[in-house]
């Protein structure tokens, strides 16, 4: 269920187990109920209805005034002229004709109207997404990577969310960004979120083998769109890079890592998580290296300082002396400082 969200609000996304056969014959039901109910009250009150064509209140009299009364036409040739009669009509008739109403216009809504309407929004969220990033997952690590994308400045109605959870799609919505109810591995609920058009596409399942499941759908799909995988199990690593990710991550290794860290150190973990994230007071960026910076060293660059180069599949540190000095289409990954008020 696609939700273009202009504005951060919230909705209860819930899955519908009842097929729109079986709801239209429950709504049958009841109306044939309400509608035998009133029928009923007006057959055992046909005293208090007056006939003005032969004075005669038949069976058949009772089913078309029953009919008129509901659809609140009303046409005068029967009417109730006893108290009582009038009084039944407006205590248990008038509700009960609201009810019936209240019916119809659900039924109408639910099995034409919204249909209509979320293909119309479907239409109009086509049109609008292209290098769009999607988010596979709305865990914590989904949530994470959606609000650190928009302080990085991505625009939140460029962020298609891919969750089966209502409640994790009621978030995202609060979040501000579009919700989609569906399953990731499919490539029908793929298709919906415009994956052939995505810049980027971000799988926190949680489940690596649904990881794995989604790479492959998803690639099918696009072959060029960036795609960023986390995992839990360090084994899968290779299986989720042969499906075709891009980049991936690890979160309990990497946790891992910092913690043994930090036994020794006391600022170390600090300075990683202020350059991952955007309110640090650094961040690290990668670009192509400059025709003006060719031919030096890449310890000589300022302000920003050069941490490493990647060279085809070469990786060179700063230290390594005429490997480091940089060659045109060099691809360098810098410590910069963050610009003011970015951070």
């Amino acid at each position: 269920m696609p939700v273009p969200a202009s504005a951060p609000r919230s909705r209860l996304f819930m899955q519908h187990h009842s097929t729109p056969e079986r709801v239209l014959l429950v709504r049958c039901a009841m109306l044939f109920v309400l509608v035998s109910t009133v029928l009923a009250i007006f057959w055992f009150d046909r005293d208090g209805l007056r006939d003005h064509t032969d004075g005669h209140i038949s069976f058949s009299d009772v089913a078309y005034f029953t009919a008129v009364t509901i659809s609140t036409v009303g046409y005068g040739d029967i009417v109730p002229v006893s108290d009582r009669a009038r009084l039944v009509d407006a205590v248990l008739v008038t509700p009960l004709r609201l009810v019936i109403w209240l019916i119809f216009l659900g039924t109408a809504y639910e099995l034409v109207l919204q249909h209509w309407l979320e293909n119309w929004r479907m239409r109009r969220l086509h049109d609008k997404l292209d290098q769009h990033i999607i988010i596979c997952g709305y865990g914590h690590g989904g949530q994470s990577a959606a609000r650190e994308a928009v302080a990085r400045g991505m625009d939140p109605r460029q962020i298609i969310v891919i969750d089966r959870n209502g409640g994790l799609l009621s978030q995202a919505c609060e979040d501000g960004f579009v919700g989609l109810h569906g399953d990731a591995t499919r490539e029908q609920d793929l298709s919906a979120a415009c994956a052939t058009r995505a810049k980027s596409i971000i799988i926190c399942l949680g489940h690596d083998d649904a990881t794995v499941l989604c790479v492959l759908t998803l690639r099918q799909l696009n072959s060029k769109a960036r795609v960023i995988c986390s995992i839990s199990e360090e084994e899968n690593i290779k299986l989720v890079r042969q499906a075709g990710a891009d980049a991936i991550i690890a979160p309990s290794i990497v946790g891992g890592y910092l913690m043994a860290d930090s036994i020794d150190s006391q600022f170390v973990a600090d300075y990683i998580s202020d350059l991952m994230c955007s309110e640090g007071r650094v961040r690290l960026w990668e670009r192509v290296a400059r025709a003006d910076e060719v031919g030096r060293p890449m310890r000589d660059l300022s302000p920003e300082m050069v941490v490493r180069l990647h060279r085809g599949d070469e990786k060179i540190g700063f230290w390594e002396g005429d490997r480091s000095i940089i060659r045109a289409g060099d691809i360098l990954l810098t410590i910069q400082p963050n610009p003011p008020g970015d951070g």
